[in-house]
């Protein structure tokens, strides 16, 4: 039976990517000057629309997937023939994975043989992207579906997850940094180094003065953590920052000379709280 990967839109995969692969992309909630829409910005292409609305004064809302979506996703692959390994957004930032549980226990009243396993990834934006990738990997190598489970959880904890922000104030306003953090960082042009720890938290780890320095941190702290670089797929997740995140780039193949990297868009659902200005970089370490 064929397995197929189901995530959230919180991985921000590529498109091209998810297309091509046995990947199932279910969109969360965007609410945007209270018009309702799916963060489908993965195949709409709307990014710099959505960054741009943001820095002139919109403040979008998210909603999680419910359990009814997920229980209509995972029957329609079932009773397709499937085997379902949902890798959801870390249960610290959402209710999703709780979502697709009750969805499965009802599932499984239906339908006992059906195999799906959910996966608290406790990663978030291409954190989760990049678990997502690895799962991918292990069933191209022909896996089975108790081989890939087992590979994904013993090596989630291993995906590092470090970036930064240009503004506080976004993160202030989604209730990551106090007002008063927000209000002194900005003055004093502060530039807060942060990562998601074991528990999939978003967690300051220290800070760095001014944009550029910023920057060179999240540089050093992959070359710190990073395992066999010449043998890995970075990538890098930014909020309408191209320009920033393909200097990263460079630099990453050029002084940590890792095999590959990748660049994709903040999606809309973490973007909603980390503000345009994001830059984060994901590659695999012993530990995160």
């Amino acid at each position: 039976m064929e397995i197929v990967i189901v995530a959230d839109s919180c991985c921000d995969l590529p498109y091209a990517y998810v297309k091509e692969n046995p990947i199932e992309i279910m969109p969360m909630n965007i609410i945007i000057e209270d018009q309702n829409k799916k963060d489908n910005f993965m195949i709409t292409g709307e990014y710099s629309a959505f960054y741009q609305a943001i820095r002139e004064g919109t403040m979008p809302k998210t909603s999680q997937i419910n359990a009814y979506e997920f229980k209509e996703k995972f029957s329609q692959l079932i009773k397709a023939g499937k085997q379902v390994v949902y890798i959801g957004f870390s249960s610290a930032l959402s209710g999703c994975i709780n979502s697709a549980k009750i969805a499965v226990e009802e599932i499984k009243e239906e339908i006992p043989t059906a195999k799906i396993a959910i996966i608290d990834s406790k990663c978030a934006s291409m954190g989760q992207g990049l678990l997502i990738y690895y799962a991918v990997q292990q069933i191209k190598q022909g896996k089975t579906f108790e081989e890939v489970v087992t590979f994904v959880e013993d090596n989630k904890l291993k995906i590092n997850h470090w970036f930064t922000v240009s503004d506080l104030n976004y993160l202030f306003r989604g209730g990551r940094v106090s007002k008063t953090a927000a209000t002194v960082g900005t003055l004093l042009q502060i530039k807060p180094i942060m990562h998601v720890d074991n528990e999939g938290r978003l967690t300051p780890v220290e800070k760095a003065k001014g944009r550029k320095k910023s920057l060179k941190v999240l540089i050093e702290k992959l070359k710190e953590k990073i395992i066999e670089p010449e043998k890995q797929i970075v990538f890098i997740s930014h909020g309408d920052v191209l320009e920033e995140a393909e200097q990263v780039k460079e630099a990453l193949l050029e002084e940590c000379h890792v095999k590959e990297v990748w660049i994709n868009y903040v999606g809309a659902t973490v973007g909603s709280h980390s503000g345009p200005g994001t830059i984060a970089i994901f590659f695999m370490g012993e530990q995160r």
